[in-house]
């Protein structure tokens, strides 16, 4: 990602992260509504898990700029969502559901401009993550 749009998506989550609780409420809310399949793979009591999200978002944040920290802690992160039965399936589904809590937390600061960059961030996320959860599975194979 180029530097202007990695300072856009720092500067729009800093904003955003004021409203962390009201961001993942609303995420998890549209993905239970879009997707209720997936309520299966989570704990009647979220409580845990909104904290996990946002520690997860925070330490994608703080390390936009390190991109080697950054593919190793996210792979292996990938890895455990295989455990808990994501699929590949579920990236895309789960990445227009954060867009449209980030758009809403957001407010007028969300722009066409600032939802590009955070969708290429997501789904540079998402890749990492499905190459964590394929390795994990290969080696479980083997």
């Amino acid at each position: 990602m180029k530097n202007e749009q990695l300072t856009r998506i720092e500067t729009s989550f800093q904003a955003i992260a004021a409203d962390a609780d009201r961001l993942v409420d609303r995420f998890y809310s549209i993905l239970f509504e879009t997707a209720p399949g997936v309520r299966a793979m989570f704990p009647d009591d979220l409580a845990s898990q909104k904290k996990k999200l946002i520690a997860a978002l925070a330490f994608v944040m703080g390390h936009l700029r390190k991109p080697e920290q950054l593919s190793l802690a996210v792979a292996e992160l990938g890895a455990r969502h295989a455990d808990y039965g994501a699929e590949d399936a579920h990236y895309p589904v789960v990445r227009d559901c954060m867009l449209d809590a980030l758009s809403e937390v957001a407010g007028d600061l969300w722009t066409a401009e600032l939802e590009h960059d955070w969708r290429a961030a997501l789904d540079h996320i998402a890749t990492l993550m499905i190459a964590g959860a394929a390795q994990a599975r290969a080696r479980r194979a083997a």
